[in-house]
């Protein structure tokens, strides 16, 4: 008991001395509704005031077409508060707008144009940015530059972040598409995969990385009406955002709902 306490304390140390933390959710503002508001002022609250911290913007980010008044009347006017700190992937309705012109005209270098897809190094990992509206078939650009990249990549903290899920239980389900992804990001060890798409929460632990759901920044939710395997938590009543703690070594998470409840939490390490 008393060695579990001690862990838990020296992790938690290392959170505050080198960590980073992250807000992460996709499917956020939709310009009929408020809840991207609710979602935008509890990163505000739960923001930390002397620690570094960023936004992980999970795709189909302004309904519904993505287009440039979309970002500028809907998006902007509560997660673009945090736009100097945030790191998008494109969504598919992102790209309802000829060559998602609307997401990366608003986010401009910080969206890695015209691929989408770029790397980042922060609190001891490395974090891949991939854009599920472009082909990850073994033969894409895409891929070979993530697979190169992974070869490369001797961290064993890794991260993944894109908008489509490979599974879910929701409305959209699985990917069967992400099947060789999925086996790159398995073999190359990486460890945690956020992403959004199905309009709900879900952890997912099945075979490969732990898989993060979160499309819950302000569109409207989704009932889900079964879970699949591996669901270890599912929450689809709640606006909210993932809340990830990265230290070097491991992390820590909570998925927290606009409230300020906490309906899931968890922690873990890197395996060398």
């Amino acid at each position: 008991m008393r060695r579990a306490l001690f862990a838990a304390l020296f992790l938690f140390g290392l959170a505050l001395a080198e960590g980073l933390t992250l807000f992460a959710a996709g499917d956020i503002a939709y310009c009929r509704r408020d809840a991207d508001e609710k979602t935008a002022q509890l990163i505000e609250q739960r923001a930390p005031e002397e620690s570094p911290w960023a936004v992980l913007a999970l795709g189909d980010l302004a309904y519904p077409r993505g287009r440039p008044s979309e970002f500028a009347r809907c998006y902007d006017p509560s997660w673009g508060r945090f736009k100097a700190r945030t790191y998008p992937v494109p969504g598919n309705h992102e790209y309802y707008t000829k060559g998602a012109a609307g997401y990366f005209g608003y986010f401009n270098e910080r969206a890695a144009p015209p691929s989408g897809y770029y790397r980042l190094q922060k609190a001891g990992w490395s974090l891949y940015a991939l854009n599920t509206n472009l082909s990850l078939g073994p033969s894409s650009k895409q891929y070979r530059w993530l697979k190169a990249a992974l070869a490369a990549d001797k961290n064993p903290c890794k991260l993944v972040f894109m908008h489509r899920p490979r599974y879910s239980s929701g409305v959209h389900g699985d990917a069967p598409k992400l099947s060789a992804l999925w086996e790159l990001l398995t073999e190359a060890g990486v460890r945690l995969v956020l992403s959004g798409h199905d309009h709900h929460y879900e952890r997912i632990e099945a075979e490969g990385p732990v898989q993060f759901v979160v499309g819950t920044g302000g569109a409207p939710l989704r009932r889900v009406k079964s879970l699949r395997a591996g669901s270890r938590a599912m929450v689809d009543q709640a606006y909210g955002v993932l809340e990830l703690w990265l230290f070097p070594g491991g992390y820590r998470f909570a998925f927290v709902d606009v409230t300020g409840r906490v309906w899931d939490q968890g922690e873990g390490r890197c395996a060398p």
